[in-house]
């Protein structure tokens, strides 16, 4: 039975071993019950992905799936989750991206892709509705995203291919690898080395097949509310559309919680004037948009003299965090550069800068020497020796190769004492904001699927102090527990899942999230959601993400953060004198699983999964839970 709308009801299964593809039909319980984007992949990752892997071997998947709302006219909701087995993580590795590729992937006619085993020479793909063609990429592979995508759009006599595709960092197995489409970067967790490591350099894919709507009197009806929220929105054009991501700098600087030097001067150095808006719009050239967006956030910068003259990029905030604040350079001409940089050679650019900042914290202590970095002075500030090192990362060149696998790695490599200072959860390096001065963003940090992941829990209620479902208190830890479940169920719910860009529930609709996209789900899909079902499609792929976390290994002892948060008070700055300790972060803990009637140990219980639905993931838990109360019996 085919689907009334939203879905093309077809899966797409590649196999890069055999040469050969195959489409199946798109259950529609599953799509009922996990809606698209990162439900459809955590799904298929549960059902298809031993978690005992290793994450760069041929069992591994790389999962692209869509939202139904995608490749309609809906206002930002051209976005794509790609999952996996992190190779970075070791846990669910899930990245989103928006653009142009996702939808292209539903006018090819498929809602999901999954890509399986392993080429035995590079290979990229060529995908038409009902059609894949595996073709040599020999002469791509070295080549830098952006021309890749050039290239491939001429050899494939179409410029109407939306191409998705990894650069030197992927090739070379750096386990902080990015896979890029057009501008955008599916950043995070490793998802390039994954592409890699199957000798993919490319995805390249062209349709012509519509995306129905069940209901179009009703979905005009949804659209034009949730237009009306986006135009009422006090910040959402006045200020997003036209200063972009990095206006947060002003924002996380005035809070105290803009980290700064490795994390070691949050409070105490915060570059306002230098990274800021000033900054910023003095470089501002035009703004990129996302298919149906009309929004359009992504600030293209350019740098016009100096010795980064010509560089043009579209830095995010975290850009300015992680090659600006965690580095301690206030060249913001350099940061444009880097970021450039890290798109061409496929780099996620959060942890590339992460990782450089642990770096120069090590150099300045004086654990690593200039022998070590091959004469560069890795001192904080130092913008030629970052951008040297990016380079260097991605080739797995020189001192590059030490860190090219994220800070985790590069600390064991490393060893003495390095451990302190690198500052990570489950492997994932952290993003820009000084969760000492954030409660409930940091316990987000510490419990989120993927890793240290803001997008995983957003908590805007801290950062932006929007009192929606409440006002809080941002150094208090009470009641933490409760905000970061709805924060990651609601997050998930509406945007990862339909799949719709994150930016219109913090900024747009927070206070209809859940009412928002029912309305338009039930239009698109035919399926008649309720605002509790939207909200419980959360609570179901956060459940089913954490169950194959825990059969990969991972455990409350994994639910941490690093030590000088927990251990160093700010200094300085808005929020001086707070840290969260071990104590708050094991009571925020307590009071979060049991919100999410999970084990004090962090284990779902077969009866929370039976309410969500869940049953092929209740063996298992059934039996984690009888072996630790038996544990505990003796």
């Amino acid at each position: 039975m085919s689907f009334p709308g939203g879905y093309q009801g077809k899966v797409l299964r590649v196999n890069l071993t055999e040469k050969t593809f195959s489409e199946e039909t798109l259950s529609r319980e599953v799509a009922r019950k996990f809606v698209g984007g990162a439900g459809f992949g955590i799904k298929y990752l549960f059902d298809e992905v031993d978690p005992g892997i290793d994450a760069l071997s041929p069992e591994n998947k790389l999962i692209f799936a869509s939202g139904p709302l995608s490749g309609t006219s809906t206002p930002c909701a051209s976005r794509m989750a790609i999952t996996t087995k992190s190779p970075l993580t070791g846990a669910v590795g899930m990245s989103l991206t928006g653009g142009y590729f996702p939808v292209e992937l539903k006018f090819a006619g498929y809602d999901v892709l999954i890509i399986e085993g392993k080429a035995d020479k590079p290979t990229y793909l060529a995908i038409q509705p009902g059609k894949v063609a595996f073709r040599s990429a020999e002469h791509l592979w070295g080549m830098n995203t952006f021309d890749t995508q050039e290239v491939l759009k001429g050899e494939l006599v179409d410029q109407g291919y939306r191409i998705a595709c990894i650069g030197p960092a992927g090739e070379n197995l750096s386990r902080i690898a990015a896979i890029i489409n057009e501008r955008r970067a599916a950043g995070r967790k490793g998802v390039g080395a994954v592409m890699g490591s199957k000798n993919l350099k490319a995805v390249a894919v062209r349709g012509n097949k519509a995306v129905s709507v069940a209901d179009n009197t009703a979905f005009n009806e949804a659209k034009k509310e949730m237009l009306k929220s986006m135009k009422d929105s006090p910040v959402l054009y006045s200020e997003m559309s036209n200063l972009g991501t990095p206006m947060v700098v002003e924002a996380t600087c005035g809070l105290g919680i803009f980290p700064a030097k490795n994390w070691s001067a949050t409070g105490q150095w915060e570059p306002v004037q230098e990274l800021g808006i000033a900054a910023n719009n003095s470089r501002r050239t035009g703004r990129e948009h996302c298919y149906m967006c009309p929004v359009a956030c992504s600030q293209m910068k350019l740098v016009r003299e100096g010795p980064y003259a010509g560089a043009m990029s579209v830095p995010e905030f975290e850009s300015m965090y992680c090659f600006g604040g965690q580095t301690g350079v206030d060249n913001i001409d350099s940061i444009i550069a880097a970021d450039r940089l890290c798109d061409e050679l496929g780099l996620d650019t959060m942890s590339a800068g992460v990782t450089v900042g642990f770096a120069m914290e090590l150099y300045e202590k004086g654990i690593i020497t200039q022998e070590e970095t091959g004469g560069i002075e890795l001192n904080f500030g130092n913008h030629q020796g970052m951008v040297a090192l990016i380079k260097q990362m991605a080739f797995r060149q020189g001192f590059g190769d030490v860190l090219a696998d994220g800070v985790r790695l590069a600390a064991k490599k490393i060893g003495r004492g390095s451990e302190k200072y690198a500052m990570h959860v489950k492997g994932l390096e952290l993003p820009g904001y000084d969760v000492r001065g954030a409660k409930a963003h940091g316990l987000a940090f510490a419990t989120a699927y993927t890793g240290a992941d803001h997008n995983r829990g957003y908590a805007f209620q801290e950062i932006f102090g929007i009192p929606i479902p409440k006002a809080v208190d941002r150094f208090a830890i009470e009641g933490k527990g409760w905000l970061t479940k709805w924060n990651q169920d609601v997050r998930t719910a509406t945007c990862d899942c339909p799949t719709m860009c994150a930016f219109l529930l913090d900024m747009a609709v927070p206070a209809t999230a859940t009412e928002n996209s029912a309305r338009l789900l039930t239009a698109v899909t035919g399926f008649a959601f309720t605002p509790e079902e939207v909200y419980q499609v959360g609570e179901r792929v956060n459940n089913l993400a954490r169950v194959y976390n825990v059969r990969a290994g991972f455990s409350r002892n994994d639910d941490s953060l690093p030590e000088r948060i927990m251990t160093e008070p700010l200094a300085a700055g808005g929020s001086k004198g707070s840290y969260i300790s071990r104590e708050e972060l094991s009571t925020m803990l307590d009071e979060y699983y049991a919100e999410r009637d999970w084990t004090k140990d962090g284990l779902p219980t077969p009866e929370k999964l039976i309410e969500l639905g869940l049953d092929e993931a209740v063996a298992f838990v059934a039996g984690e839970v009888e072996a630790a109360a038996a544990k505990e019996g003796n």
